[in-house]
């Protein structure tokens, strides 16, 4: 049984960086897909960011495109979402995610989340 637990997250202000961290357990992810979900007091859990589990392959939400950058270090099992140029609207728990079927983007894991906090 996989596990996802990430960290990173914080208090920055608007313009700041953080990058997260999905460090996975009891099982490798190397030959998964993961993804970046994030969910804000009062709305639905949105997407934020995709990987292959090749690492060749990227996706963005339009609202984060060109400031965030997700990657992937298969050696540590680690995921990461470097996130740039922070704006309060990016205030949200962040969630990471893995999908075994390589063929699709199905996720069967779901870490607890992690606070981030953009203050302007």
């Amino acid at each position: 049984q996989v596990q996802l637990v990430e960290s990173g997250g914080g208090l920055v202000q608007a313009g700041g960086s953080l990058r997260l961290s999905c460090a996975a357990s009891g099982g490798t992810v190397s030959n998964s897909n993961m993804g970046w979900f994030r969910q804000a007091p009062g709305k639905e859990r949105e997407f934020v960011a995709r990987i292959s589990w090749t690492g060749v392959f990227k996706n963005y939400a339009n609202s984060v495109k060109g400031r965030f950058t997700i990657s992937r270090d298969n050696a540590k099992n680690t995921v990461y979402l470097q996130m740039n140029t922070l704006k309060p609207e990016d205030t949200a728990v962040y969630y990471c995610a893995a999908s075994t079927d390589r063929a699709r983007y199905d996720y069967d894991y779901w870490g607890q989340g992690t606070q981030v906090t953009v203050s302007s």
